[in-house]
């Protein structure tokens, strides 16, 4: 029994060694996991973009901006004149906070020994708002007690029991700072790229297996209508999806839909130009299903890891996040939960509308150029 079974398991051996294609496959994809979960799977908040609007100008305020930047987990990374144009960098996703000093801060601190500011947070993603909220009150409440200390250092009077810095803190477009409101809208590219990439990439491998392509090759049938013909189903069945998602998301968890749906469902189809090409891209390449379903599951690793489906992309170390700049779900998802929870339209969506249909129509053709190579 044993030779037997040796027999068969060296049989298998052999098999897959000599597929060389799908042995690889199956060595690189564990590293590549290794690396992501363990750069970019992480829940530590760092580094994000925040503007402030100063309108004293003072010592003092610039004392507070400094206090707010020495934390590992602010970046001072703009300066406005104006709120609009505060709300702006925060609606584009540009900022993810935002701190706004009233005139007359400094003459508060010096006369009175204490003084209010506004923190403004991006409630999108719970998880991140939650600790930029207890970071804010943390950085606060230090600034305050140095603002008392010194104080009482130049009055001589004993402390009154009133905060140096009294820190104001909103939370915009999700003030609960419900998970579902995150998550939901996400959900809707997720499911479009796994339908259309996986399911694309297999039916037309399938009919390479089944020799069923040659066969439709000495037909008048041209390469680009084959495509058209085999992904056309798969689009509707991915729409049809994503309008449920958003549907049962807004019905079921009260998921609040404040943009435009005709918009949203619009540059779905945009999206769709590139989890379509990576689709066929992946069936060009593929010889058997086993090898297209190793392919479009690899593929699954960049939409998850680097797209902010999940994780803060700031608090990634910035190969990958240079890396994210290639991995098309990241601009879906900002116009997705731009649209969904801040009602945002093209006037600031469109460096990512942009974005998306250039790498739609760069991998839909070669993807189509590809795939019209092999059939020859």
């Amino acid at each position: 029994m044993i030779r037997r079974i040796a027999s068969v398991t060296r049989k298998e051996f052999l098999h897959i060694l000599r597929d060389k294609r799908t042995l690889a496959i199956m060595l690189v994809i564990p590293v590549v996991q290794m690396l992501l979960f363990g750069y970019a799977v992480t829940t530590d908040v760092k580094h994000l973009s925040m503007v402030v609007f100063d309108q004293d100008r003072s010592v003092q305020s610039r004392d507070l901006v400094d206090a707010y930047r020495v934390s590992t987990i602010f970046d001072v990374d703009y300066f406005v004149e104006s709120e609009p144009d505060l709300e702006l960098l925060i609606d584009s996703g540009q900022a993810r906070a935002g701190l706004v000093i009233g005139p007359g801060f400094g003459d508060d601190i010096l006369k009175r020994g204490s003084a209010q500011v506004a923190f403004i947070i991006d409630g999108s993603d719970p998880t991140v708002a939650n600790t930029v909220l207890a970071a804010a009150l943390t950085v606060g409440q230090a600034k305050s007690v140095q603002l008392v200390q010194s104080f009482l250092a130049r009055s001589g009077l004993r402390f009154s029991g009133n905060p140096g810095l009294d820190v104001r803190t909103r939370v915009w477009y999700n003030p609960d700072m419900v998970s579902a409101n995150f998550m939901v809208p996400a959900l809707i590219g997720f499911i479009l790229q796994i339908m259309t990439t996986m399911l694309t990439a297999l039916a037309i491998v399938r009919e390479k297996e089944l020799g069923t392509v040659e066969q439709l090759i000495v037909t008048p049938i041209r390469p680009f209508e084959l495509i058209l013909g085999k992904v056309a189903p798969y689009v509707v069945v991915a729409m049809i999806d994503a309008v449920e998602i958003l549907l049962v998301g807004s019905w079921w968890f009260k998921v609040p839909v404040n943009g435009s749906v005709a918009l949203l469902v619009t540059l779905c189809l945009v999206f769709l130009l590139s989890s379509l090409g990576i689709g066929i891209l992946i069936s060009s390449v593929a010889r058997t299903q086993q090898e297209a379903m190793f392919l479009a599951f690899f593929s699954m690793f960049p939409a998850i890891f680097l797209s902010g489906f999940l994780f803060p992309l700031s608090s990634m170390p910035e190969v990958l996040q240079l890396l994210s700049y290639a991995v098309p779900l990241r601009y879906f998802l900002i116009i997705d939960r731009g649209i969904v929870l801040k009602g945002n339209g093209l006037d600031i969506l469109w460096p990512q509308v942009v974005a998306l249909s250039v790498f739609g129509v760069a991998i839909l053709a070669l993807a189509s150029t590809r795939f019209h190579k092999t059939l020859g």
